[in-house]
């Protein structure tokens, strides 16, 4: 049962589908995924290629596997989606003789599928629970941000409503909560700039977009030492309010990017951050608990027959994996690691080149996210010999559409087959641990991933919320946030 304040999705069975993009053409399978996608570890991924559950063109690709222009990639994942607030979406107004609908969107939704949201992104959420057999989105908020989204019934609504926002005829209005007392009333008119997409991180840059937004301060709060703004931005950049704040000296309070001081420093990004570019790259850090003075010893891997596992190759201890790293970055090593390994895949999509404090911040972003994570844990439970990944359905039968599958897993399970051939579930069962003292978390039985307990709520969604919009539509507005309110005393404030 969920945690109060959570809604939760069983882990299911999916498969990813793509067409290869141009920029990887030519590119070997595992650097590929490793760099492009952050959702697992560089094992992991090895691990499922070596599964045998990544395909291109409907066969199993192999490492060394090289991407070539119209390859179909499909990948097959035991999916485990974040659980996201039990605030529910709010249908605010539905006008189908105009062909759209205004919603309120809690905080920690996302828009699209994306990662690993699907069942609990919006468009899924209206479709299922809501009933609407088609929605398109004209306005984004972030996934931690709340607030009045209006969704087009029909393609050429979309448009519509889209090119007002372009054309910068609509009115938006947000409310943020920000740290320390903010003046009357600031116009901040820094250029942004997105340099890094799987960390979301956004910075003011001489060479970014134009963009502006008006801050007025509606009161201060003197025992948070907050203040509660409302927010006009006149353009549409990416982070654009929280980024703005940060550069004021102000940052959303909250704010797991731009208001941490583990990544900004206790500065927090005032003024802006250095934009000297900078060749400089670092390795990502071991796991805390492996670091050379950590007395837990790392689990070595045991020696499996051929028809158990035939993973394991180029997999070394995390520590060692660091250390490697440093030596192939200081022309010490000629062993070949992979881009994201070394960290030489920061600032690969990066518009332009990264200075070391961008790199820095980067890499502190990633260590944070790959310590929540816990791969390490991953890492030592495949040691002990788990078998290779069985998804419960042959390679090439899988829709992209989560029901199906479902449907046709369900299908196959009432034939009357051993279970064993229809999922690998006998290797753990719900509450067995590896090695583990009982107080450390399980693993899932399918696919071997670390269980991790319920998020803080407080976590799930940051003092940001769309206010209002004005639109030739007319003028929608949700009620003020919670913690928006002259009365609100602190609750649920997760500082960073």
């Amino acid at each position: 049962m969920a945690a109060p304040g959570l809604k939760k999705v069983a882990p299911y069975w999916h498969s990813y589908a793509t067409m290869a993009k141009q920029r990887w053409w030519g590119r070997e399978i595992l650097e590929l995924v490793s760099t492009e996608f952050r959702d697992r570890s560089i094992e992991y991924y090895r691990f499922a290629i070596e599964s045998g559950i990544c395909c291109i063109n409907g066969k199993s690709a192999k490492l060394g596997t090289i991407v070539r222009n119209g390859d179909r990639i499909e990948n097959i994942v035991h999916r485990h989606e974040p659980p996201v607030t039990s605030i529910p979406v709010k249908v605010l107004q539905v006008d189908r003789e105009r062909d759209f609908i205004v919603i309120d969107k809690p905080g920690s939704i996302p828009v699209h599928a994306v990662g690993r949201y699907y069942k609990n992104s919006l468009i899924q959420i209206l479709q299922t629970d809501f009933g609407f057999e088609k929605v398109y989105p004209v306005n984004r908020l972030d996934r931690l941000t709340s607030g009045c989204m209006i969704m087009a019934l029909s393609p050429l609504r979309a448009r519509q409503i889209t090119d007002e926002f372009v054309a910068g005829r609509v009115k938006k209005e947000y409310i943020a909560r920000c740290q320390g007392e903010f003046p009357d009333e600031v116009v901040c008119e820094e250029p942004l700039l997105t340099v890094d997409r799987q960390m979301g991180l956004n910075i003011v840059h001489p060479e970014g977009k134009p963009a502006k937004t008006l801050f007025k301060r509606m009161f201060y709060d003197s025992r948070t030492d907050t203040s509660v703004l409302l927010c006009r931005p006149f353009t549409g950049r990416s982070h654009q309010i929280r980024v703005h704040l940060q550069f004021l000296g102000y940052p959303v309070a909250n704010d797991p990017i731009y208001s941490n001081t583990t990544a900004f420093g206790p500065k927090l990004g005032v003024g802006g951050i250095d934009t000297t570019p900078s060749v400089e790259r670092f390795p990502p850090l071991p796991p805390s608990a492996l670091t050379p003075n950590a007395t837990k010893e790392v689990i070595s891997p045991l020696l499996l027959t051929d028809n158990e596992y035939l993973g394991k190759t180029n997999i070394m201890p995390p520590n060692e994996f660091h250390q490697e790293a440093l030596k192939v970055l200081n022309n010490e090593s000629n062993r070949a690691l992979l881009p994201r390994e070394t960290g030489e895949d920061i600032g690969y999509a990066s518009p332009i080149p990264l200075s070391s404090e961008a790199v820095k911040i980067i890499m502190a972003l990633r260590n944070m996210k790959d310590g929540d994570e816990d791969w390490s844990r991953w890492r030592d439970n495949v040691f002990t010999g788990r078998k290779p990944l069985v998804p419960p359905l042959p390679v090439g039968s899988w829709s992209n559409k989560p029901s199906v599958n479902e449907a046709a897993i369900t299908a196959r399970m009432l034939e009357g087959k051993d279970k064993n051939e229809i999922m690998t579930t006998d290797f753990l069962s719900e509450a067995e641990q590896i090695d583990q003292p009982s107080d450390e978390g399980l693993y899932c039985k399918d696919c071997y991933l670390p269980l991790h307990p319920d998020p803080d709520p407080g976590k799930l969604y940051i003092f940001l919320h769309a206010l209002r919009y004005t639109t030739d539509l007319g003028s929608f507005e949700t009620e003020t946030p919670w913690w928006a309110r002259e009365s609100w005393d602190g609750t649920g404030w997760v500082k960073y």
